[in-house]
């Protein structure tokens, strides 16, 4: 279930919003300070690649002064507006039953879009997991 749910994401709006991320990730490395950002924007446009059966947990240690910092920082210039974008795209596939899961899914990025930095993402048991650990 989780790989047709994955399949269906990626047509109706993952491949898009994961080549936003990537397109970030490229930014932040090129201007050499940023390179943590744009890491941390690889690892979630992977994961807005294929996000059934995969959530986000809080990194071990991963709960310092320079990770808050850091997320402050990309909060002010960059996770608003990616969280934004994800809330337009999670209306647009709500919009049909179908798409329902999508949306919530598409709302679970939210976290993680926002405060990137100190995360990791794990697989999974379930192929549709809601709560953000």
């Amino acid at each position: 279930m989780k790989t047709l749910l994955n399949i269906i994401w990626l047509v109706f709006g993952g491949f898009v919003l994961a080549l936003g991320y990537f397109a970030a990730g490229i930014i932040c490395c090129v201007l050499i300070v940023t390179i943590p950002w744009g890491i941390a924007s690889f690892r979630i446009g992977a994961y807005c690649l294929w996000p059934f059966g995969r959530m986000v947990v809080e990194k071990p240690g991963g709960s310092g002064v320079f990770p808050l910092l850091g997320n402050v920082i990309w909060l002010l210039v960059a996770g608003i507006w990616i969280a934004i974008g994800h809330v337009v795209t999670a209306v647009a596939m709500a919009i049909t039953i179908i798409g329902i899961p999508l949306a919530i899914a598409n709302l679970k990025l939210i976290p993680v879009s926002l405060m990137p930095l100190g995360k990791q993402i794990v697989p999974s048991n379930q192929p549709f997991v809601s709560s953000y650990r």
